[in-house]
């Protein structure tokens, strides 16, 4: 049955994928064709990166409703867009759109990651919890830090912000779209060797350890990866919001499995899926008279209050 499901999921995505190229493009292999595979490779990437960093979230904090962007990751991003335009002004036009503003984005938020980990992520699940409330305080503190900046930016400055505030996927360009397929690639391949014990780890802490598991060298190393996959996602697409819990519950429901293997790839064929339906629903639908971000955080925040409340409502 997962395997079924797993083909199905991605069966859709595939339809979703060639509608998106081939639908109103007068089959213009010069141009549009083209462009729209350049928006896709970052759909498919954003979404691998998405996916795997919510499920591995919430795989180790045992909690179905937190995504990584509790740890401040995004609001980290935002904060250097906005310092890069304080600082350079009109010349940061230029590095804003150069590889080295992804690289540099990636830098940093992999090392404000190592540093919570470093000072603050020591043994017990203890830990963790303070971890996630200290970066939900650093998430307010960086974000009012950050709109400090933005109001001493001109209007043409505060503008470039706002588009590096929702996601795109025009955003990337080939070398920096390369440099991501290359780390997430790098990440996948050390998650298929920790499949088994992913499975172990969503039994809980006592459980894993009871087990053999060395629970904080694991934890370690899969905020580790989370960060370089939100890294990589945020750096590409920008800030998505909700649309890690979204994902995850959708994976977990159309999966009807804990199982790894399964989750993994069906909330990639989830996330992906998103993508792709709000870019459609953006240039057919709206005309570009909202945004991809926009959409996706309308319908994964409405999403994400709902099972508030039918959560609440079950206790």
């Amino acid at each position: 049955m997962g395997l079924s499901r797993r083909w199905g999921a991605w069966a859709a995505v595939l339809g979703l994928a060639l509608t998106f190229l081939l639908f109103d493009s007068g089959l213009d292999v010069d141009y549009v064709i083209p462009k729209r595979l350049g928006r896709l490779a970052a759909m498919l990437i954003g979404g691998v990166c998405i996916a795997w960093s919510s499920i591995l979230f919430q795989t180790i904090t045992s909690n179905r409703i937190l995504t990584p962007a509790v740890m401040g990751y995004e609001a980290v991003y935002l904060l250097l867009q906005s310092l890069l335009v304080l600082t350079l002004g009109a010349q940061s036009l230029v590095l804003l759109n150069a590889n080295a503003n992804v690289m540099l984005s990636m830098l940093l938020m992999l090392g404000y990651a190592w540093a919570m980990q470093r000072w603050l992520l020591r043994d017990g699940q203890q830990d963790i919890y303070f971890l996630l409330l200290l970066g939900l305080v650093l998430t307010m503190v960086i974000g009012t830090v950050t709109q400090f900046v933005q109001f001493a930016v001109s209007p043409g400055e505060f503008s470039v912000l706002l588009g590096y505030s929702q996601a795109s996927f025009g955003r990337a360009a080939p070398a920096q779209l390369l440099l991501a397929a290359l780390l997430v690639g790098g990440v996948g391949l050390v998650l298929y060797r920790q499949l088994p014990t992913l499975d172990v780890l969503s039994l809980g802490r006592d459980q894993a350890t009871s087990l053999g598991v060395d629970y904080p060298r694991k934890v370690r190393l899969y905020l580790a990866l989370i960060a370089i996959l939100v890294a990589v996602s945020t750096s590409l697409l920008g800030p998505t919001a909700f649309m890690g819990i979204f994902v995850a519950n959708t994976a977990y429901a159309l999966a009807r499995t804990f199982n790894h293997q399964t989750t993994l790839q069906v909330g990639c064929a989830v996330a992906i899926g998103i993508f792709i339906c709000a870019q459609l629903a953006v240039e057919h639908l709206f005309n570009y008279h909202t945004t991809v971000g926009i959409l996706i955080n309308l319908v994964c925040g409405a999403w994400f209050l709902a099972l508030m409340m039918r959560t609440r409502g079950a206790a």
